[in-house]
């Protein structure tokens, strides 16, 4: 029994990599595997579910779309924040918390991520660099005062936005927008 899990595992694993080398999703993951803890199975998600990145006017709609922002019960000059609303994309906001994580450990470029990034724009790259950087010392940050899980949402509504950045000039094909 384990070695058929096993094996439609690598099965589903080799038709993900096929599909992600399309023509229509091919930018838009390989743009996405260059920020750290997104790989191909997470790129993938991100792109087919979310699609058109270009679609939210700011970064905070996506978030938005994605359920990363935090629930508001207000009245009159009172105002409480609470958890996130989870109302909205629980694939994609499974992948960014995922991704999230990642921000725990200091800022490096492993060999895989370096090969991830072969062939992308240096703009992209540099992004991804950053983000990086900006990411880790935001985790660190709140983690010291908040909860780990607590720190890594916020983490992901950030990831978020810097990568709403990167996608604004990726432009889906048709393919991707009839298949959504």
């Amino acid at each position: 029994m384990l070695t058929y899990e096993l094996q439609r595992r690598d099965e589903l694993d080799r038709e993900i990599a096929r599909l992600a080398e399309l023509p229509t999703l091919a930018p838009m993951v390989r743009r996405l595997q260059c920020f750290r803890g997104i790989a191909r199975q997470g790129a993938m998600v991100l792109a087919t579910e979310i699609v058109d990145w270009r679609r939210f006017e700011r970064p905070t709609q996506l978030a938005a779309y994605l359920g990363l922002v935090s629930r508001e019960d207000s009245s009159g000059d009172r105002e409480r924040k609470g958890s996130i609303t989870k109302a909205g994309n629980s694939h994609g906001r499974h992948v960014l918390v995922q991704a999230a994580w990642s921000s725990h450990h200091r800022p490096a470029i492993s060999a895989d991520l370096k090969r991830r990034q072969t062939g992308q724009p240096p703009a992209v790259i540099a992004h991804a660099w950053k983000a990086q950087h900006r990411l880790h010392q935001r985790y660190e940050h709140l983690a010291y005062r908040k909860q780990p899980q607590i720190a890594a949402v916020a983490v992901a509504r950030e990831l978020v936005g810097l990568l709403w950045a990167v996608m604004q000039d990726c432009e889906p094909t048709r393919g991707v927008e009839a298949a959504a």
